[in-house]
C-alpha cells in the first residue's frame, strides 16, 4: 500500500474513527485504526465494544489530493499514530506499507517507521439489512438527540435506562430518555414508513454519532437488525450495540391534568434559575425554590454558608392555584437548554409531584418532566 495526501483531509476522518476506538479493550487489534485503500479512495475503522465507525475518502474529493500508488490494507496503533499525522510538518502525508508490517510515515524532512497489525485480523463489521430503513435529515435526528440524551441515567444499576428509547411507527418517531428524577420527550411526524421499529440506544453511543456528523444537511439512514442499529451518510457508516430489556412505559408517567400553570419566554427563566443557582450549588443541597402566588413567582436560592438570593421573574401567563414548589436547579437547566429560545409553559399538580414543560406552540410535540424535591 502506498498513498500521499492532504495531512487536514486524512486528519479529519481520523478524528472520526477515532471516537470508537479506546485504549481499554480486551482485543488489543481494536486499539488501531484499520487503513484500507482501494482504487476508489480511503477507508478508515474503529470500533469498541459498542460503537464501530467506517469513514469513506473518495479519490475524487479535490481537497484530499489524493494519489493512489498501491492499494492495500493495514491496522496502525490509533494514538500514536494520530499523533504523528497532527504533529507532521507538510500540508501533504505519504503512508508506505513495508516489509514485516511496518509503515513508513512521511511528510517534507520528517519520516516515521512504526509497526503495523495485519488488517485481515480485524474483526468484520456486522452485516445490516438495509432494506428496512428510515431515512431523516441529519439536522432532525441531531435535534432529536440533542432534546433527549442529556436526560438518560449515568448509572449503570439500571442499563436499559443508560439509553435512549426509540419507537417508530406509521406516523411518527418517537425517542424519550429518563433517569427517572427526569423525562425528555419529542416526537416529529413522518411520512411514508414502510418499517416499524421499537429500540433503545446507549446514550453514550447516540453523543458519538452526533459529534461525527459533517453537514447537517445531508441525509442519514437508519436500518436495524437484532441487536445492532446503523447509521449511513454519503461517506460514513456509524454501528452500535441496541441495549437489551424491555424499557419502561413512561406514558404512564406524564399528567395529564394540573392545577397551575406559567408560561415563561426559555431564556428569561433560565437566566433566573442561573442566577439562582449560583448560591444553591455551595449549599449541602442544591435547591432552588419557585413560589407562584397573587399573580407573582419569585424565584430563591439560598446556602445557609454563603447567603440567599430572591428574584422576581417576569412571566407570560399564569392560571390556577397558587403553590411554591423546590427543584434541582441543574435539572431545570438541562430542560430549559434543550428547547433553545422559544416560550414554553410550566404545568403543576401539587409540591410533592411531577411537573411538565411544554412549547406553548402546541404543534412542537416536545415534553418534559421534573421530579421535585420534597423540602420540610
Amino acid at each position: 500500500m502506498k498513498l500521499t495526501i492532504n495531512r487536514t483531509s486524512f486528519l479529519n476522518e481520523l478524528s472520526t474513527v477515532q471516537r470508537a476506538i479506546s485504549s481499554k479493550t480486551t482485543i488489543p487489534i481494536l486499539t488501531g485504526v484499520k487503513i484500507k485503500l482501494s482504487n476508489e479512495g480511503l477507508s478508515l475503522t474503529g470500533s469498541n465494544a459498542d460503537i464501530s465507525i467506517e469513514t469513506f475518502l473518495s479519490k475524487n474529493d479535490t481537497k484530499s489530493q489524493m494519489l493512489i500508488e498501491e492499494t492495500g490494507s493495514i491496522v496502525l496503533q490509533a494514538r500514536f499514530f494520530g499523533e504523528i499525522i497532527r504533529k507532521l510538518p507538510e500540508n501533504t502525508v505519504t503512508l508506505e506499507v513495508l516489509a514485516n508490517k511496518q509503515v513508513a510515515i512521511t511528510s517534507g524532512a520528517a519520516e516515521f517507521v512504526v509497526n503495523g497489525l495485519d488488517a485481515d485480523n480485524y474483526p468484520q463489521l456486522p452485516v445490516v439489512d438495509e432494506i428496512k430503513q428510515l431515512q431523516l435529515p441529519v439536522r432532525v435526528l441531531n435535534k432529536m438527540i440533542n432534546e433527549t440524551s442529556f436526560a438518560i441515567s449515568q448509572h449503570e444499576s439500571r442499563p436499559i435506562l443508560t439509553g435512549v428509547h426509540f419507537i417508530l411507527n406509521s406516523s411518527s418517531l418517537l425517542s424519550v430518555a429518563t433517569d427517572s428524577h427526569r423525562l425528555s420527550q419529542r416526537v416529529i411526524p413522518l411520512e411514508d414508513v414502510q418499517e416499524d421499529f421499537d429500540i433503545v440506544i446507549p446514550g453514550k453511543s447516540l453523543l458519538e454519532l452526533s459529534r461525527s456528523f459533517k453537514d447537517e444537511e445531508e441525509m442519514v439512514s437508519i436500518s436495524i437488525m437484532e441487536n445492532q442499529v446503523l447509521f449511513k451518510t454519503a461517506n460514513m457508516y456509524f454501528y452500535s450495540r441496541l441495549l437489551e430489556g424491555k424499557y419502561p412505559d413512561t406514558n404512564r408517567l406524564i399528567p395529564t391534568s394540573f392545577s397551575t400553570e406559567i408560561s415563561f419566554n426559555v431564556a428569561n427563566l433560565l437566566s433566573a434559575i442561573e442566577r439562582a443557582s449560583l448560591l444553591s450549588h455551595e449549599g449541602r443541597n442544591n435547591i432552588v425554590k419557585l413560589a407562584v402566588s397573587d399573580n407573582k413567582a419569585i424565584i430563591y436560592g439560598n446556602s445557609p454558608e454563603i447567603g440567599n438570593v430572591q428574584e422576581e421573574i417576569t412571566y407570560i401567563e399564569m392560571t390556577g392555584e397558587p403553590l411554591e414548589i423546590s427543584f434541582n436547579p441543574d435539572y431545570m437547566k438541562s430542560a430549559l437548554k434543550a428547547f433553545g429560545g422559544i416560550d414554553i409553559v410550566i404545568k403543576f399538580i401539587s409540591p410533592i409531584r411531577p411537573f411538565t414543560l411544554e412549547p406553548t406552540d402546541s404543534e412542537i410535540s416536545f415534553i418534559q418532566l421534573i421530579t421535585p424535591v420534597r423540602t420540610n
